[in-house]
This record gives structure tokens, sequence and C-alpha cells, in this order.
């Protein structure tokens, strides 16, 4: 599929629709709204981690609601099973038979709120689906309608009755974003919209299940020459080589990068990937892939820094070689 002028001005019309309807209820974070709906767009899934408060959920519920489709939420808790994510077989005495009663996760938009409160159990209940899109329960297999998106959230401050997330999961999600607390004049912007009621029940779509396919594709179609998959290869060699990390990038965080930087190309009005699209995107996609060196650590070393190190030192190729 070729991505011609008039695909991507409707792209980029949907997508400013988009992120300013989730900016009416969320201030001053338009960035962060960005970088979820690019998630969406590239068919990922994004993990929210910040102090309670914020609008970690509220981002989740209100990029649901700008999209006319399926929105569930999964309050996830120590007792919560995995059949209560990803549905069960009940007997059904009327025909005599099980009948499947799908769980939440068949949603199109599905919200896991504080997903390190559940067991890890329960937590891989996701791992099929978030990978595969698709859930298998009595060994029959079902797949899951696009679009479908996990926005999970999680407090890091508090660890008491929680279960860190392992990193077979934790590389699954596309993106981890921080909310981070809101300057002041919008925080004050803030208490005037929000002080009788919340706005997020005023908000309604501005594009369906339909058109967030369509855009998928398009971004998709953007094209990505020679030497910026190279820079992307040469950017996740990096991360493996480098002495202050345990864990490097992998391969699915390549690939999650390519496909960050097509949409990121495509918000702009461009066809092709250039290496400062890629750049944008290895903050949300790398800093929660990475894992330093207990060495590192003592020395008061971080990721951030290191994927700024990372990103210097990488010869980048030429905006639009190979295009």
């Amino acid at each position: 599929m070729s991505v011609t002028s008039d695909d991507l001005q409707w792209f980029g019309k949907n997508f400013d629709a988009i992120v300013d309807n989730i900016e009416t209820v969320i201030q001053g974070k338009r960035r962060t709204i960005q970088l979820a709906t690019i998630c969406l767009l590239s068919q990922g899934h994004a993990l929210i981690e910040d102090v309670p408060g914020v609008g970690k959920t509220l981002l989740a519920r209100s990029l649901a609601k700008s999209i006319d489709c399926s929105f569930q939420r999964i309050q996830f808790t120590p007792d919560l099973l995995p059949s209560d994510v990803t549905g069960v077989s009940v007997w059904d005495r009327e025909s005599a038979h099980f009948v499947f009663r799908p769980g939440p996760i068949f949603a199109n938009v599905v919200l896991g709120d504080e997903i390190n409160r559940a067991s890890p159990k329960t937590q891989s209940a996701l791992l099929e689906a978030m990978e595969e899109k698709q859930v298998t329960v009595d060994a029959v297999t079902r797949p899951l309608g696009p679009p479908f998106m996990v926005v999970a959230t999680q407090n890091p401050i508090e660890h008491e009755g929680t279960y860190p997330l392992p990193e077979a999961q934790l590389d699954r999600f596309m993106m981890r974003l921080a909310m981070g607390y809101p300057e002041r004049d919008k925080e004050l912007e803030m208490l005037e919209m929000h002080g009788n009621h919340s706005t997020l029940d005023d908000l309604e779509p501005v594009v369906d299940a339909a058109d967030v396919n369509r855009m998928s594709g398009i971004a998709a179609s953007v094209f990505v020459a020679d030497a910026v998959k190279s820079y992307l290869v040469d950017i996740a060699e990096a991360t493996r080589n480098e002495p202050d990390l345990l864990l490097g990038a992998s391969p699915r965080a390549t690939l999650f990068m390519q496909r960050a930087a097509r949409t990121s190309a495509a918000t702009q009005g461009r066809d092709y990937v250039t290496p400062d699209d890629v750049k944008s995107m290895l903050h949300p996609v790398l800093n929660h892939r990475l894992i330093l060196q207990p060495e590192a650590q003592m020395r008061g070393a971080g990721v951030q820094g290191i994927i700024n190190t990372i990103s210097d030192r990488v010869e980048v190729p030429g905006a639009r070689t190979g295009v």
C-alpha cells in the first residue's frame, strides 16, 4: 500500500482530533497524549507508570472514549484469576453443552488498572493476547478483533502487596509513559474545569474502530530507508554492548521503534521516516527494557542518561538517505 498526500492529510486531521479531544480532559500533557495515541496507531500496548492521582487511569479512559469502540476495565487485585481476564466456559443446561463467556480482554481497548497488584499467574494471562492478539481457553483459540490495545497502569512508589512485572511481560509493552505533575497554570485550569464534575463524562468519540484501523494501515505503509533500518539496528546493538547495561534492547524493541517512528512520521505529514523520528521514540520504547548493572546503579547511573549517551554516540545517517 502506497501512502498518498490525501491519506496523510486525513491521518493528521484525525490524529489531531483524538489528541485535542483527550486534552479537553487532561490539561498540559499533550506530549504524553500524543505518545499514547501513537502507541495505539502503531498497534502497540502502553504501560503508564507514575505516582497516584496524576491521571494515569483518566488518560486510558479518555483515549478509549475518543474512539467509538468497545472498552473494558480490569481492576487487578491479588485474588484476580486468569479466567477473570480471558473468560470461562460454563455449562448450559438448556443446550446441554459448555458455552464460552468471553472476559474483558475481548474489548478493543482494555485498561489494566494497577496491573502489578495481580499474581504472576494472572499477569501471564495477558501475554498471548498482547503478543499474538488471540486468546486460548480450553484448547480453543479465539482471535481478538482490531484495534486491540492494552493500557496498563502501575504505581512505582508503593510496593507492598505488589508483584513486579517480569521482563517478558514488560517487553510486550511498546511504550512506558509517565504523566508527571502538571504545571501551576495547568493545575489551576484543572481546578476550574473539574471543580463541579468530570469532563470525561462529556467526552464524545471523534473516530471509530474502522478509522483507527485505516490510520494504522497508513502508518504501517510509511517508507523506511535501508540506512534508517541500519540506524535502528545500530542503536539496538549499542544497548546490548553497553557495559553499564545488564540487559539491552530485544529484537521486538527494534520492531517497536520502527513502527512507532513510522507513525511519528505520519503525524507530521511525511511518507518516510527520518532519524529524528527514531530519536523521538527512543525513550518511551526503550526506558522499561534496559536493566542496569549493579555497579552502574551504585555509581548513580540512570537508564535515561544511557539512552541519551547511546543516541549521541551512534552515527546518524543522512536525514533522507535512500529516499
